[in-house]
């Protein structure tokens, strides 16, 4: 394991989520300096020796700043001047960019629990990974670097958990999970079976289900169509060249509708929709749907 824990930080001014701790840009954490408390002398008030209500006018020998009679207070010490804070320096290089492996996608997927990484895990270091790093060191008072330290690395790893096999695979919990009976089109021959009441596609052969993924579909602007149709051509690395957007493994079924990964989806899920293409998130779900489906296979996208 990677990061292990090492100590307890405190959760004050953290705010909770869904998914846990949000400490990345959208959190609104109070400063460490503002949680600090602040004492003050006490007020003191001291007895008049004489009933009169009269003031001496010969110089007073208490304390400079106090006021003769009655009802006198005493002075308020000046407070003592806030000393900066002193970011430590920062500590050698354990993890940085041009580094890749699983150390990079474990990084990446704690990250990605405290809101400071968007979107699918990796094993390469690169920009979005260094700009997540240095966010994560301004907000915590670790020197910022953009590279792991030792400092870093443990901070991330008291406020994350080991992350699941499923998170370090992109895949997201209930994906593909559907009860709802196959279309009768889908029972015979190869079918990419596309439920929209489920949003679930399903890879059936001769009526039986290998894989299921699920899916998300266009907006009421660009739907997706409906209908029986078979796979025209695959790209694996193509790219719309109508909204100059990457569309991976990408399988063709409707003029310029498609079957294809998406990392926005992967990043925002349902929050977005497609431009009429059917949407996967799970990469390595349609990286396996794409070496088992061919040209000419059946589509279906229906209502359950």
């Amino acid at each position: 394991m990677l990061l292990a824990v090492v100590g307890v930080t405190s959760a004050a001014g953290w705010a909770v989520t869904r998914g846990g701790l949000l400490d990345g840009p959208g959190a609104d954490l109070a400063s460490p300096a503002a949680a600090e408390p602040t004492t003050s002398p006490s007020v003191g008030v001291a007895p008049s020796a004489s009933p009169s209500a009269s003031v001496s006018a010969s110089p007073s020998a208490s304390p400079a700043g106090s006021v003769s009679g009655r009802g006198t207070v005493a002075a308020r010490a000046p407070l003592p001047a806030e000393r900066p804070r002193q970011v430590p320096r920062p500590g050698p290089r354990l993890l940085g960019p041009g580094d890749a492996g699983a150390a990079v996608r474990e990084l990446q997927s704690r990250l990605r629990q405290v809101a400071w990484f968007v979107g699918d895990v990796t094993d390469d270091y690169g920009t979005a990974t260094e700009t997540a790093v240095r966010g994560f060191q301004a907000r915590r008072g670790i020197a910022v670097t953009g590279y792991v330290d030792q400092r870093t690395r443990d901070r991330l790893a008291a406020m994350t958990r080991e992350p699941t096999r499923d998170e370090l695979a992109n895949r997201f919990p209930g994906d593909g999970d559907t009860s709802a009976a196959l279309d009768p089109r889908c029972r015979t021959g190869r079918a990419l079976c596309i439920d929209k009441t489920s949003r679930t596609l399903r890879w059936v052969v001769d009526g039986k289900v290998l894989r299921s993924v699920s899916v998300r579909f266009g907006s009421s602007y660009t739907p997706t169509r409906e209908g029986l149709f078979s796979v025209e051509s695959k790209s694996r690395d193509h790219v719309s060249s109508l909204y100059d957007s990457p569309m991976p493994f990408a399988m063709f079924f409707s003029g310029g509708q498609a079957v294809h990964y998406s990392a926005d989806f992967a990043a925002r899920g349902y929050a977005g929709a497609s431009h009429g293409c059917v949407n996967v998130r799970d990469l390595p779900g349609i990286t396996w749907l794409y070496d088992q489906v061919s040209v000419g296979d059946k589509v279906v996208v229906h209502w359950s």
